[in-house]
């Protein structure tokens, strides 16, 4: 029997059909014991409590227990099993109870339970008879929920709601959530709650559209492992091992995002395996929804490859590169990604030409074309073979009116990455010094396989072509430092033209980890001038607008999807209030920030 079918929970429904005439008048006294009773049994279980637990059945040979296992009757049997695999964690919803007739009331419950990476969730009933020993649980039935199946509907109540439009913060607001979207916000006259349905009261708290990372690469690890071309580590790790963990564990990651409050993320090149993982996660409510742009198409023939497939795939000329859009297209890339960089190796002419015919091929698909271009020259020349958006920051020089009304005229949307360097100066700096890096994780969403990667730091090997010894992370620190304060102002001036903005952090990249990475870069675009405001915005909105999903994803408004982050503070005073996560809804699913910390920080994905 698999795990998640304990005796505790995983029982078939039982079918109560009385007549209209056996329902008597409520009866006030008895839905309080049999609540009282409810919560008391559920309180056993998160406390895992056996006497407690086994003192809410009917001590009878008649006690009635039945699901997928098959019907159960007696006491006995529960006793002899009660205690064995507590849930970690459950989550009880949509508590209700009406009386049968006197001395026996009907209850049900929707449950959501995690053993370890596991969770299943289900509709639970109980039958609770008054005897002579007081009030009893006499039929207990659970059963998982098919998929597709929505969450109870529930009602926020008493936050600020910042709902990621123009309009001002509403005070004391009211979301309500109903089959995973949102049904209602604004304040308590637009939003009435309707009676029924549970309340979670949030007074003091801030409501915010669900956080997105609008550039990832859930093919790199956050450490060095995944990136073999810049330090390293293939001793100890040897790529294809790294490279087929990511494929067979992508929930991991998902699992640091959505704790650090990304409801949603694009994926922006990867191996061809990513490109299933949108599909795979959209129904998923512990990972965020997905966007995939698959293969890169590099303008370098890029070593960084497995000897089955590729990640990297090198455009040769016009004639194979769009070829490559439409093997993108025909396996269901979300959009197509150029990986721009000038070589030494190849004339600047082929490379863009390579670039251009991508641009054409992609519209001619209808695909988004995305640009890697770290520099004002490439930037331009992505422009002009039309760019929707450009991942990485010009960092080199100003960025010039000519490249403004290019991006203008193209609606592009600019992601800056502004941490970008300063992730690989870290590591290198942690390497050369022979420490463990420092991990800003302050809601505890890094897993522990990326924590133990972190350890390993400094038993890492320097080699002599690295060139990191004092004089060259000098050199580094001193190149870090000039292209980030030039890219900082660019994203201003960029900013102050009317250009949309999306926030990436490329995360993968060492020391650039899955999820709270994002913290950090929203409050380096703050740094860098933009408001709390503009910068929430381009969190939200600007990160749906970037995945295609804007009328779906990105505000607290009605119809929408219920993905939502419940915040300590007010992220309009200063984005790093964004760090004081309480709660994260993903599909009308409400996690506490302990929960999710749990299910990411701890946890670990286990085979059944």
């Amino acid at each position: 029997m698999q795990r998640r079918y304990r005796p505790l929970f995983l029982l078939a429904v039982l079918l109560l059909a009385p007549t209209a005439s056996a329902f008597a008048s409520p009866d006030e006294a008895d839905l309080g014991s049999a609540r009282a009773l409810f919560e008391k049994n559920l309180h056993a279980i998160r406390d895992k409590d056996r006497d407690a637990y086994l003192a809410c059945y009917l001590e009878s040979e008649r006690l009635v227990r039945t699901g997928p296992g098959g019907f159960e009757l007696g006491y006995a049997g529960l006793a002899a099993t009660a205690g064995e695999g507590w849930p970690d964690s459950i989550a009880a919803e949509d508590l209700r109870l009406t009386p049968v007739q006197p001395g026996v009331v009907y209850g049900t419950y929707r449950y959501r339970v995690r053993y370890g990476a596991d969770e299943v969730s289900g509709l639970s009933e109980r039958l609770f008879l008054k005897t002579s020993q007081g009030w009893r649980i006499a039929v207990s039935t659970a059963f998982a929920a098919v998929p597709g199946v929505p969450p109870p509907p529930r009602a926020l109540v008493g936050a600020t709601l910042v709902d990621g439009t123009d309009s001002a913060p509403i005070p004391d607001a009211v979301v309500i959530l109903r089959d995973g979207r949102i049904d209602c916000a604004g304040s308590r006259s637009a939003c009435r709650v309707p009676e029924g349905i549970d309340q979670v009261d949030l007074k003091g708290l801030w409501i915010t559209p669900g956080l997105i990372d609008a550039h990832v690469h859930f093919s790199q690890t956050g450490w060095i492992d995944g990136r073999p071309d810049t330090l390293d580590a293939r001793d100890r790790h040897p790529y294809e091992k790294v490279a087929a963990d990511l494929k067979d564990h992508p929930e991991r990651i998902g699992r640091s995002l959505l704790c650090s409050g990304v409801t949603a993320a694009f994926d922006v090149g990867g191996y061809p395996w990513t490109l299933a993982l949108p599909e795979r996660f959209e129904t998923a409510t512990d990972v965020p929804r997905l966007a995939a742009a698959g293969p890169l198409l590099s303008t370098e023939d890029y070593w960084l490859n497995l000897p089955g497939e590729k990640q990297f795939v090198y455009m040769t000329d016009a004639a194979a590169t769009k070829d490559e859009v439409r093997y993108l297209a025909a396996h269901g890339a979300d959009a197509v990604k150029v990986w721009f960089l000038r070589s030494d190796k190849r004339p600047l002419s082929e490379s863009v030409a390579a670039m251009r015919a991508a641009g054409e091929e992609a519209k001619r698909l209808g695909l988004p074309l995305i640009v890697h271009a770290t520099n004002l020259i490439e930037a331009k020349e992505a422009l002009r073979a039309g760019a929707t958006m450009l991942v990485h920051s010009v960092a080199d020089q100003s960025v010039d009116r000519e490249f403004l009304d290019l991006a203008r005229a193209n609606g592009t949307i600019y992601c800056p990455t502004l941490n970008l360097g300063l992730g690989y100066q870290r590591t290198y700096e942690a390497i050369l010094r022979h420490r463990t890096p420092e991990v800003d994780d302050p809601n505890g969403c890094v897993s522990r396989h990326t924590r133990d990667l972190l350890a390993e730091t400094p038993q890492i090997a320097i080699r002599p072509e690295d060139e990191i010894d004092e004089a060259g992370m000098a050199v580094i620190s001193n190149r870090t430092g000039e292209r980030g304060r030039t890219a900082a102002a660019n994203l201003k001036r960029v900013a102050d033209a009317g250009i949309p903005i999306a926030t990436g952090t490329d995360a993968g990249n060492p020391l650039l980890l899955h999820g709270p990475s994002l913290y950090a870069e929203m409050e380096a675009m703050q740094a860098a001038g933009l408001t709390p405001k503009q910068v929430l915005a381009a969190t939200t909105r600007g990160g749906a607008q970037a995945m295609g999903r804007g009328k779906e994803i990105g505000t607290v408004e009605k119809g929408k999807l219920a993905d939502l982050v419940i915040v300590g503070a007010d992220p309009l005073a200063d984005v790093a209030n964004l760090r004081k996560i309480r709660y994260v809804v993903r599909g009308g699913v409400m996690r506490p920030i302990s929960e999710l910390s749990a299910l990411a920080g701890s946890a670990e994905p286990v085979d059944d």
